[in-house]
């Protein structure tokens, strides 16, 4: 990701989330706001547990085989961005948050993640040598 990025995105996302929170609250209450706020919480937190679970039990079985665990690595990536982001307080970001912990999306960001690093790697001075 190039910085000249980073920077607004940074600011934009948590405007927007202020916003939707102060829309949240006018629209539903206060209350129910924070119940939801709380509720992505615990939900993120107990879907990430188990997805990472779930990946490292794949991550063993591919190492005992003596395949590399190129799948459970991207996964528990994912997994790890996704945690961080669902127990990130805002809608914005429990929607993305959940969008990396969920398998069935989560393939998605996984092909994506693979075209950055391999942007990354093709436009950077990175040398491998065997």
């Amino acid at each position: 990701m190039n910085v000249r990025f980073l920077v607004p995105f940074l600011i934009i996302v948590p405007a927007l989330e202020i916003a939707l929170f102060l829309l949240s609250g006018q629209l539903i209450g206060i209350w129910w706001t924070l119940f939801f706020i709380f509720f992505t919480g615990v939900a993120g937190a107990f879907i990430a547990k188990k997805q990472g679970l779930k990946t490292v039990e794949k991550l063993k079985l591919e190492l005992r085989s003596g395949q590399i665990p190129q799948g459970p690595i991207m996964d528990s990536f994912c997994i790890l961005i996704g945690g961080v982001l669902i127990l990130t307080p805002g809608f914005i970001t429990d929607s993305l948050g959940l969008s990396l912990l969920l398998p069935v999306t989560r393939v998605f960001w996984k092909r994506k993640a693979k075209q950055w690093f391999r942007k990354w790697i093709d436009d950077s001075d990175i040398i491998i040598m065997r």
